[in-house]
């Protein structure tokens, strides 16, 4: 069985084929054929009569909207399970929740507080499980991040794979070897998704975080160890990763900065502190400029966003920011991660 933990259990070339096959979902989608006519030219599965459990034990606008509405494109039912809709935490265990709920669906995409959590509903399920946020990584939207990168990047080999057609199954996927990005924010769940992706496809990875944010370790040794030597999966040379704690230094010569909020869900008791520690991480043109960014430089947020995160001049500078492209890109990743993990729980089941 086939789950969706973190991209760190999954190969580069896995990587790379849910990213084409997302800039594919995401033509067919936007052409507005409908899914039964698309079905048998794009290869489009059925989840009719399948229900997609969904159990969220805290809120969300993209991960719930994305989730609900591509697996709806299948034609199956998507059940959302709020922590005031289910036992879940109140009488019944995550190990129970998963045993229940994963005998009664066909998919599980939990977003959960402890990282553990989800690892036991990995454990436990008898259907695929996704994670759709643990405070340690956030799989899901790595994959619209890297779809983003690809479409910004490389546009023009991005859209010849999103046709989708048998001359679209020849084209590559573009080499993001030599892309730098920065990471100026918390060492959180996004970050260390981060250390244990993009150095594997080429891409170097600068991070600056306020002194006593401890990196995630295991996720930076993960990242060191594919930060040197040659990515056989592609014969490219792998991404270079440093860090520090000053903003500037980690946006020198970078194609893109990314940031993410300071204060997650539940900790919200340590704002004024937070609020001190991170001054002068604020993502502006100033800081950018003061530190060398390449002049066409990109800003990612993986949102919501508060203002004191990234300066409204940069947030809505459409030659900037391509914040909304990356939400929107939230829907194809996780449907092709639906294809994807349906396809091996399939073949797991009739094995």
């Amino acid at each position: 069985m086939r789950h969706l933990v973190t991209l760190r259990d999954y190969a580069t070339s896995d990587i790379t084929a849910l990213v084409r096959r997302s800039l594919e979902l995401k033509r067919i989608v936007l052409s507005g054929v409908p899914r039964r006519e698309a079905a048998a030219a794009h290869a489009l599965p059925s989840f009719e009569g399948r229900t997609l459990g969904m159990v969220f034990s805290k809120r969300s606008t993209r991960t719930r909207v994305s989730s609900e509405s591509g697996w709806a494109f299948y034609g199956g039912h998507p059940m959302f399970l709020g922590k005031d809709d289910i036992q879940l935490g109140v009488n019944e265990s995550v190990r129970d929740t998963a045993q229940v709920v994963g005998s009664m669906v066909d998919m599980l995409l939990a977003r959960v507080g402890p990282h553990q959590h989800i690892e036991e509903f990995a454990r436990h399920s008898r259907v695929p499980v996704i994670n759709a946020l643990s405070d340690r990584y956030h799989p899901l939207q790595i994959l619209a991040d890297l779809m983003t990168l690809y479409e910004t990047f490389a546009p023009e080999a991005s859209a010849k794979i999103a046709v989708g057609d048998a001359a679209a199954r020849e084209v590559p996927m573009p080499s993001l070897s030599g892309l730098r990005v920065a990471w100026v924010g918390d060492a959180n769940n996004i970050l260390n998704s981060m250390l244990v992706t993009y150095p594997r496809l080429g891409i170097d990875l600068s991070v600056a975080c306020p002194r006593g944010y401890q990196i995630d370790e295991s996720a930076w040794r993960f990242a060191q160890d594919h930060s040197r030597g040659v990515g056989a999966a592609r014969g490219t040379t792998y991404g270079q990763v440093q860090r520090s704690s000053d903003p500037r230094e980690a946006v020198s010569g970078a194609d893109v900065i990314v940031t993410d909020t300071w204060i997650s869900m539940g900790q919200e008791h340590e704002k004024v502190q937070r609020m001190h520690d991170f001054a002068g991480f604020q993502v502006t043109e100033s800081l950018a400029r003061e530190g060398g960014a390449k002049p066409g430089w990109k800003f990612m947020h993986c949102l919501p966003r508060k203002a004191e995160e990234v300066s409204d001049e940069v947030f809505y500078n459409p030659e900037r920011s391509v914040v909304f492209q990356e939400a929107e890109n939230r829907k194809y990743a996780v449907m092709s991660v639906f294809e994807f993990l349906m396809r091996h729980s399939t073949k797991s089941r009739s094995a």
